[in-house]
């Protein structure tokens, strides 16, 4: 009954940091604090978080089993995928438009990719608006995430590689950095 009421007590001085507005987590926003304290049962990892496609199709299912029917059928390898549950093997994800469903984790990957959100973006050689255009990207392009810096991202497609304004495209967090 003295460990309940230790761990009451622990959740208690937690919840009074942030309300308070201290504590590391305060320091990067309340985003942040509350993605902090969201983490994943099964995995550990903070929710909601971004994986992607691993294969060439993935089915999306009404509930966490194959036995639930197929809600929806991604069939683009290296998509951007938002995970915002997890049970057991299953991961429920939601794509740019919020469709999705509960998928099995093997078919999703850690490795991290955008969604181009809109047409003719400028991949720049350096992370400024006036540097050099290396190509141009339209809307609905996948590139890989090489880094990601308050306002810009180097991606990786096709063997190019440059930068992008972050707000043209989907698949990570405001607050999120990457190296």
């Amino acid at each position: 009954m003295q460990a309940i009421a230790g761990w009451a007590a622990v959740l208690a001085a937690v919840l009074l940091i942030m309300a308070a507005g201290t504590g590391p987590a305060a320091a990067l926003g309340p985003a942040a604090a509350a993605t902090e304290l969201r983490r994943g049962p099964e995995t550990g990892l903070p929710m909601p978080r971004y994986v992607s496609l691993k294969t060439s199709e993935g089915r999306a299912r009404r509930g966490p089993a194959r036995t639930h029917r197929i809600d929806w059928l991604f069939t683009r390898r290296d998509m951007p995928l938002r995970v915002t549950a997890e049970f057991e093997h299953w991961r429920r994800v939601e794509d740019h438009e919020g469709q999705g469903g509960w998928m099995h984790h093997t078919l999703l990957s850690g490795v991290r990719t955008v969604l181009v959100m809109r047409d003719m973006v400028p991949m720049r050689t350096q992370p400024q608006p006036g540097a050099p255009e290396l190509a141009y990207l339209q809307a609905g392009v996948v590139a890989r995430i090489l880094r990601c810096e308050t306002d810009w991202c180097r991606l990786g497609v096709n063997g190019h590689r440059g930068w992008v304004e972050r707000d043209a495209l989907w698949g990570l967090d405001p607050h999120e950095f990457l190296d």
